[in-house]
Protein backbone atom coordinates (compact mmCIF):
# COMPACT_ATOMS: atom_id res chain seq x y z
CA UNK A 1 0.00 0.00 0.00
CA UNK A 2 1.12 3.40 -0.75
CA UNK A 3 -0.35 6.18 0.80
CA UNK A 4 0.07 9.27 -0.61
CA UNK A 5 -0.39 12.70 1.57
CA UNK A 6 -2.47 15.06 -0.55
CA UNK A 7 -3.70 17.38 1.63
CA UNK A 8 -4.22 19.11 5.31
CA UNK A 9 -6.56 21.66 6.64
CA UNK A 10 -4.20 24.60 5.92
CA UNK A 11 -6.75 26.41 9.16
CA UNK A 12 -6.22 23.27 11.19
CA UNK A 13 -4.57 23.87 14.74
CA UNK A 14 -1.25 22.23 15.08
CA UNK A 15 -1.35 21.19 10.98
CA UNK A 16 -3.14 17.84 12.38
CA UNK A 17 -6.40 16.92 10.44
CA UNK A 18 -8.87 16.81 8.30
CA UNK A 19 -6.13 15.57 6.13
CA UNK A 20 -6.66 13.57 3.18
CA UNK A 21 -4.55 10.96 1.59
CA UNK A 22 -4.55 8.56 -1.62
CA UNK A 23 -3.98 4.86 -1.50
CA UNK A 24 -2.51 3.94 -5.13
CA UNK A 25 -2.89 0.31 -4.52
CA UNK A 26 -6.47 0.33 -4.03
CA UNK A 27 -7.57 3.65 -5.51
CA UNK A 28 -9.32 4.73 -2.97
CA UNK A 29 -9.26 7.94 -1.22
CA UNK A 30 -8.50 8.19 2.18
CA UNK A 31 -9.78 11.18 4.96
CA UNK A 32 -8.82 11.62 8.47
CA UNK A 33 -11.51 13.84 10.20
CA UNK A 34 -13.45 14.32 12.96
CA UNK A 35 -15.62 11.05 14.05
CA UNK A 36 -19.42 12.26 15.07
CA UNK A 37 -20.51 10.88 18.04
CA UNK A 38 -23.38 12.60 18.76
CA UNK A 39 -26.14 10.50 18.89
CA UNK A 40 -28.89 12.90 18.09
CA UNK A 41 -26.97 14.08 15.27
CA UNK A 42 -26.37 10.10 13.69
CA UNK A 43 -30.53 9.45 14.53
CA UNK A 44 -31.46 9.74 11.37
CA UNK A 45 -28.57 7.92 9.41
CA UNK A 46 -28.01 4.18 9.25
CA UNK A 47 -24.94 4.25 9.92
CA UNK A 48 -23.48 -0.27 9.21
CA UNK A 49 -21.19 -1.89 12.19
CA UNK A 50 -17.99 -1.46 9.74
CA UNK A 51 -18.44 2.07 8.92
CA UNK A 52 -18.30 5.58 10.59
CA UNK A 53 -19.95 9.19 10.15
CA UNK A 54 -16.85 11.55 9.86
CA UNK A 55 -17.71 15.76 9.17
CA UNK A 56 -15.33 18.05 8.30
CA UNK A 57 -15.52 22.18 7.23
CA UNK A 58 -16.82 23.42 4.28
CA UNK A 59 -13.91 24.96 3.12
CA UNK A 60 -12.15 21.55 2.73
CA UNK A 61 -14.10 20.90 -0.33
CA UNK A 62 -11.90 23.34 -2.40
CA UNK A 63 -8.80 21.40 -1.37
CA UNK A 64 -10.05 17.83 -3.05
CA UNK A 65 -8.38 16.83 -5.68
CA UNK A 66 -9.33 17.00 -9.26
CA UNK A 67 -9.59 13.57 -11.66
CA UNK A 68 -6.68 11.01 -11.94
CA UNK A 69 -5.32 12.70 -15.30
CA UNK A 70 -4.65 15.79 -13.09
CA UNK A 71 -3.19 13.97 -10.12
CA UNK A 72 -0.82 11.40 -12.62
CA UNK A 73 0.06 14.89 -14.88
CA UNK A 74 2.06 16.17 -11.19
CA UNK A 75 -0.66 18.78 -11.07
CA UNK A 76 -1.14 20.86 -7.39
CA UNK A 77 -3.90 19.27 -5.95
CA UNK A 78 -4.58 21.25 -3.08
CA UNK A 79 -3.85 25.11 -3.31
CA UNK A 80 0.15 24.20 -2.48
CA UNK A 81 3.00 22.42 -3.92
CA UNK A 82 1.80 18.49 -4.88
CA UNK A 83 2.18 16.42 -2.01
CA UNK A 84 5.14 14.69 -3.69
CA UNK A 85 7.15 17.06 -4.65
CA UNK A 86 8.79 17.69 -1.78
CA UNK A 87 7.97 21.43 -0.88
CA UNK A 88 5.44 22.34 1.69
CA UNK A 89 1.63 22.40 0.51
CA UNK A 90 -1.06 24.70 2.56
CA UNK A 91 -0.66 24.55 5.99
CA UNK A 92 3.19 22.13 5.99
CA UNK A 93 5.98 23.40 7.51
Amino acid sequence: MALRLLCKDPESPNNGSPTLYYDDSSGTYLFQSWKVLDTERLSGIVVPEHETVIEFPERLLALFPQPASRREAGQCLCGGAPADSGEPGPGQP
